[in-house]
């Protein structure tokens, strides 16, 4: 397994990439999941760059951002486009995106195939910059319980496009995310970890309250304290080492949290620490 953490973890701090990219090395990590806000502001950096990263023996898995799926449509491939190009510069296939910013329930049939038709045009392009679109299992969109994402696989029926497995937010729909993996799998290719003390506190994870810096951190806790299982969901995983999983940790703490959560899903993916790595500057 590769474990990567993601920048939207620092998005209310004051560090720097190369600061982030030193700690990682140092921490066993071998990735780095951009944030799009963070990878677009990063583009009048040249330097910076997939051969900049390899420096630090990592590498950028996906970046993470939201395409405007129901507004406007210049927009919407305007902004393909321009991931397709970040992806490019940082060398990785994949870009993970929300299907639409509405529940399975709450959308009409005609709503549902407006998105649909907005993924497979999106695929198009993300497929001739050879990338893939992920669409990320999340509550308030047409992915927020396994029934629906597999009907939405089904209904893009397209080869680039596939499924960012959070596993919390499987989860939240009601699903056991080990059974929901065994008939998913074929379709993810990319995991996001993370966990919560008890189904009261998913409320915390509602984007008005985490991008906010003022926003109660509550509930939020390492990845093995939490109510979701994950020993026992990572030994659906494990034994791959193919497989792509970012840390995806919200809450305060943020270098003690994530270096012990990496060391602990290693232990439990592969049954010993990693070997550290060295890498000459």
């Amino acid at each position: 397994m590769r474990i990567s953490l993601c920048t939207i973890t620092f998005r209310h701090h004051l560090i720097s990439l190369d600061e982030i990219a030193a700690w990682a090395q140092a921490n066993d990590f071998q990735g780095i999941e951009l944030w799009g806000a963070h990878a677009r502001n990063l583009a009048p950096r040249a330097e910076r760059n997939a051969e900049w990263l390899d420096g630090f023996g990592l590498s950028v898995p996906m970046i993470s951002d939201y395409l405007p799926l129901d507004g406007d449509v210049e927009a919407l491939r305007h902004k393909a486009v321009e991931l397709c190009r970040l992806a490019r510069r940082w060398r990785t296939r994949k870009i993970r995106t929300f299907a639409g910013s509405r529940g399975s329930l709450e959308v009409s049939d005609d709503e549902r195939q407006q998105i649909v038709e907005r993924l497979k045009e999106i695929c198009t392009i993300t497929a001739s910059y050879g990338i893939h679109l992920l669409a990320e299992t999340h509550p308030k969109t047409l992915a927020d319980t396994a029934a629906s994402t597999m009907q939405l696989i089904e209904e893009v029926d397209h080869p680039y496009f596939a499924v960012n497995f959070d596993t919390l937010h499987v989860w939240e729909g009601g699903d056991d995310p080990v059974a929901v993996h065994r008939t998913m799998k074929p379709h993810i290719r990319h995991y996001h970890l993370k966990n919560i003390v008890a189904r009261a506190d998913l409320t915390v994870f509602e984007p008005a309250n985490v991008y906010a810096a003022a926003g109660t951190r509550r509930g939020m806790t390492p990845l093995f304290d939490g109510i979701v299982d994950y020993d026992r969901f990572l030994s659906e995983i494990s034994g791959d080492p193919q497989v792509d999983a970012s840390l995806e940790w919200f809450g305060n703490d943020c270098f003690d949290t994530l270096k012990r959560d990496c060391s602990r899903v290693r232990l439990a993916v592969e049954g010993s620490e990693p070997a550290r790595r060295t890498v000459n500057l």
